[in-house]
């Protein structure tokens, strides 16, 4: 038998016996477990795939401790080396949120819904194949006193032809050591409100509107080649950030990238 059957048949087993768990009276899971090593290694060979370690932590809340512990940092490590590498420099072993937060948001374009952060267009969230995030195209993000922090941002997940709206671009980014960055100095200097009722799509963490507390410098739009009026973001507690924007054409965006 292959080892791809082998894990299959694994996974599968998990999922459906209904014992207690020796690790927790209120979830149901296999009488006991393997060991932490075993499991890594599986995943290991299944190249941390991202819908195998959700349906995993779905098992039971010893497995999802294990997944947010160790997997999901696995997995963001073999998906953004280098970026995971700088986020946990300057002796910092921990990221801001959690690691299944970070994970979902390299892979995760959040969308967005009528009458919630965007308050425009509905357009379904889902996963993507594959994203680059830049922590040079960070600083046209920020303002000139804040460029001293890092930020990683992602480009734009386009979603075409969304009628009166345009084109429409989605955008995602996460900071390094939020808690002690200077937009977060700044925007409590500034007495920026949070969001009343909405939370980050990643971490749940409560919400700046960095439009409303004027800190969208014109770089930002330049670097996405969107209009200069139709771009707003937002960044959690937790310092993960999202936004959107409305597309320049082809030609226009050019212009505008040779401006900035």
């Amino acid at each position: 038998m292959t080892l791809h059957y082998l894990n299959d048949r694994w996974l599968t087993m998990i999922l459906t016996k209904q014992y207690r768990c020796i690790h927790s009276s209120s979830c149901q899971c296999t009488k006991g477990h393997l060991s932490e090593d075993v499991i890594f290694l599986v995943f290991q060979q299944l190249n941390w795939n991202p819908k195998l370690i959700a349906a995993l932590s779905c098992a039971c809340k010893w497995f999802d401790d294990l997944a947010k512990r160790v997997l999901w940092k696995e997995f963001c490590r073999t998906r953004a080396p280098k970026m995971m590498l700088d986020l946990q420099s300057n002796g910092s072993h921990s990221v801001d949120g959690n690691w299944r937060a970070l994970g979902k948001l390299l892979i995760y374009c959040s969308g967005c819904k009528k009458g919630g952060l965007f308050n425009s267009i509905q357009i379904p969230g889902h996963f993507v194949y594959r994203t680059r995030f830049s922590r040079t195209s960070g600083k046209s993000f920020l303002l000139p006193q804040c460029r001293t922090d890092v930020l990683y941002v992602s480009d734009p997940c386009e979603h075409l032809d969304q009628g009166e709206e345009g084109d429409v671009g989605f955008f995602r980014g996460v900071f390094k050591s939020f808690s002690m960055s200077k937009v977060r100095k700044m925007l409590i200097k500034r007495g920026a409100q949070l969001h009343p009722t909405e939370v980050c799509p990643y971490c749940k963490a409560k919400l700046w509107n960095m439009l409303q507390a004027k800190m969208i410098p014109q770089s930002a739009s330049c670097r996405l080649g969107s209009y200069e009026d139709c771009i707003e973001y937002y960044v959690c507690l937790n310092g993960h950030m999202l936004g959107i924007c409305t597309l320049l054409p082809l030609s226009d965006s050019e212009e505008a990238s040779e401006l900035e």
